[in-house]
């Protein structure tokens, strides 16, 4: 596969309705998806939620986007982040974009003096990022393999996890 040069940096208005259609295509073949991802992003951006938002610009055009917004660990100290929605343009997935959209997300965080940051993911994939699941952090009734966690500095978090509110518009309403 050729190598694609492109920039990453942070999002701006002009980017939104890029980072809205390329969510949506990339989510919308996924079986565990809902499709709330590019409502979640918004959602996050209007509430003041959306912490971080990186974007990958190359050949003229979004590539990818990346999310990361505050996350509570009911017994860990400090601020912890949440990644998520990552979403990289269909024709350019599996080149790496992903990967540094969040490699750059992370670096920043930590810069900033995160504690570390939680992901609902295969772990087949962000372990390979530094992701690990030692089964003590807990998200409902969530597979807790799935909840996996990246710590820049301090203890191992352990307790149940809030994402930010928008991530409420993914989780089935009850009657």
């Amino acid at each position: 596969m050729d190598d694609i040069a492109y920039e990453i940096k942070e999002e701006s208005p002009v980017h939104y309705a890029a980072i809205r259609h390329i969510t949506q295509a990339s989510f919308a073949p996924m079986s565990f998806s809902s499709g709330a991802e590019p409502n979640i992003i918004e959602t996050l951006r209007t509430e003041g939620d959306l912490s971080l938002s990186l974007v990958a610009i190359g050949q003229g055009a979004l590539l990818g986007h990346c999310a990361f917004s505050p996350v509570d660990i009911s017994d860990a100290v400090g601020k912890w982040y949440a990644l998520g929605p990552v979403a990289v343009r269909t024709a350019d997935q599996r080149r790496g974009i992903g990967r540094a959209l969040i490699a750059e997300g992370l670096s920043r965080l930590k810069i900033q003096g995160a504690q570390g940051c939680v992901v609902i993911g295969n772990p087949k994939i962000y372990t390979r990022l530094g992701f690990q699941s030692d089964g003590q952090l807990i998200y409902g009734a969530l597979d807790k393999a799935l909840l996996q966690r990246i710590i820049f500095q301090g203890a191992a978090p352990a307790g149940h996890v809030s994402f930010a509110s928008a991530f409420d518009l993914d989780r089935p309403q009850e009657d």
